[in-house]
Formats: structure tokens, sequence, C-alpha cells
């Protein structure tokens, strides 16, 4: 198991974070993300668990510094992951999470990040109600309403047209897409995606790591307890995959990807500490295996099964 202090740590990472800008959220719920594949995997070998908390601890020590500029928000990453203050915990304050999410899951916002942000949150505070203080809460609920106003994210189609953000980027044609009916139909075709798309070097809205990630995260708000909650976000789901599919494959001018068949659930592959392909691999890479498994539990026909992991060996590596 990963050690049950970098839930907590975690948490306070969210609930800090709008003094530096919504994005920073990401390296709490990087963290947290963390703490959880442990959870969710009880039975691996202890080399895994070590190097899981490796990993968090260059997170928490500011290893991963895009997210924000410490001297232009002045906050640290130290600070970020400061404890709050203690205080009574209150059982009611979680609602007040999927209250603010409520307001922005209805469209694509910043490639899902209010979907993740909250719903890895929600589960922290379900399943753990002692750290639900009304600053820690305070804080993470001032996180998510950071993406009302924010538009899809932004995508790359190649050196002649350059970056378009979400409310420029074309979308692609949808009508072989029909509206999910179900978290489970969604978690199902974003796994069929990953394995039809994953060798194609495709960049922006998050890719498929947080094409994966905003699945995953409305499947636990599901499971926690936020059925209609995740319903209300299925279409900007279905959203965020049109604009994953417009992208082009630039391989010609990116380079061809990499994969890897090395286990992530082995201590083996741990080694690799760095990606050659991926930007931001230290919060995505533990992040994107929460969200993969998350989603492979939906996935019952055991060729399908076998064809995702393989796949999956492109944003492993």
């Amino acid at each position: 198991m990963v050690e049950f202090d970098f839930l907590y740590r975690g948490l306070c990472g969210m609930a800090n974070a709008p003094r530096a800008g919504s994005m920073a959220g990401h390296l709490g719920a990087a963290v947290m993300a963390g703490y959880f594949f442990g959870e969710d995997h009880p039975d691996l070998e202890a080399g895994v668990y070590s190097a899981i908390e490796r990993d968090l601890n260059r997170i928490t020590g500011g290893e991963e510094s895009i997210w924000f500029d410490p001297k232009k928000a002045g906050i640290t990453a130290a600070e970020l992951f400061a404890p709050l203050p203690k205080e009574p915990a209150r059982t009611d304050l979680t609602d007040k999470i999927a209250t603010a999410l409520s307001r922005n899951i209805g469209e694509t916002r910043q490639s899902g990040h209010n979907v993740i942000f909250a719903s890895v949150a929600i589960r922290a505070l379900r399943d753990h109600k002692q750290f639900a203080t009304p600053k820690l809460v305070g804080g993470i609920e001032k996180l998510i309403g950071m993406f009302d106003a924010v538009h899809a994210g932004r995508g790359y189609y190649g050196k002649k047209i350059g970056w378009k953000n979400g409310k420029q980027a074309p979308v692609a044609e949808g009508a072989d897409l029909k509206n999910y009916s179900s978290a489970r139909e969604m978690a199902e075709t974003v796994i069929s995606e990953l394995i039809q798309s994953a060798s194609q070097h495709r960049q922006g809205f998050g890719g498929l790591f947080h094409l994966m990630n905003h699945a995953a995260a409305l499947t636990e708000l599901e499971r926690f307890g936020y059925a209609e909650l995740a319903r209300k976000g299925l279409s900007a789901h279905r959203h965020h995959l049109l604009l994953y599919r417009a992208l082009p494959d630039l391989e010609g001018e990116l380079g061809k990807l990499e994969t890897t068949n090395a286990d992530p659930l082995k201590a083996g592959y741990w080694k690799k500490t760095e990606s050659r392909q991926w930007g931001a691999w230290l919060t995505h890479r533990i992040k994107t295996l929460y969200g993969f498994h998350t989603l492979l539990r939906f996935v019952e026909d055991k060729d399908k099964r076998a064809r995702a992991l393989k796949q999956f060996g492109y944003l492993m590596a």
C-alpha cells in the first residue's frame, strides 16, 4: 500500500491550489491518485509502492513546476502541500464540492480537469470523513469554481495551423459516436479509442491521458453516490472525445511514439523515471494509471482487455 499520509497531503495540495491557479490542482490530484491506485491494488510487489511514493515525493517537492509560477503566485510547492489549520470535520460539507462541479460539468472544461479534481476529492472525503473540514472543503470548492468560465482546452494542428483553443478548435464528425447511454458505455468507448489510436502522435486536449481520466472521474462520481451529476457530464465527455478525434496524427512532425511491454504493476517497470515523448509525465503517469484501471473494470471481454493493456504501453513509455 501507499502510505496513508499522502492522501491528506494531496487534499491539502488541492485546497491550497486556488492561491496558485486552477491548474495547480494537478499536483494535489496526482498525489491522491497515487494513494488510491495503491488502495485499489493492495497486493502488488513492495517495490511498486515504494516507487510510487518516490514519485509522489517528487511531486510534493516541486519537481514538476510547470503548473504555476511560484514567484508570481507567491507560494512554493512545499507551501501548497502544507497542512491546513485543524478544525472539526463536518460530513455535510462534501456536497459543496459536488454543487460547485454541477455548475460547470455540463461543458468540456480544460480537458476535463474540473471533473477529475472534484471526483478524486469527493472519493477522499466520502471515504475519510475526518478530513472534511470547512477550510479544506472550501479551498477545493473554490478550485472547482475556477473552471466555470474556461474553455475546453487547446489542440495542436501542425506547424502551418499551430494551436487552437477550445472555442476555435474543429470537432470531428460524430455520426458514429452516439450520445452515451451510461457511464459504462462511455468507459467502453474510451477503451476502444485507446486501442485504436494510442500509437498516433496527437497533441492537445490532454490527449488520451485526460480523455481517460475525465471518463474515469465520471464513473467514480457515479460510484460514490452522484449518479445524476455524472450523467450531466456525459455529453461534455463526448464533446471532449470529438475534439480529440479531430486532432491530426503528427508523427511526421513530432516523431514516432515509443511503447513499452513492461508492466506498471511490477516493480521492474518503475526503474523508468522519465518519458522521452510526453510532457508533465510525472503527474500524468500516476493519474492515468489510476484512471485507466478504473475504466478497465467495465471491460469484461478478455481479448479487448488484453489489447487495451498492450496499447496502454504507449502512454507508459
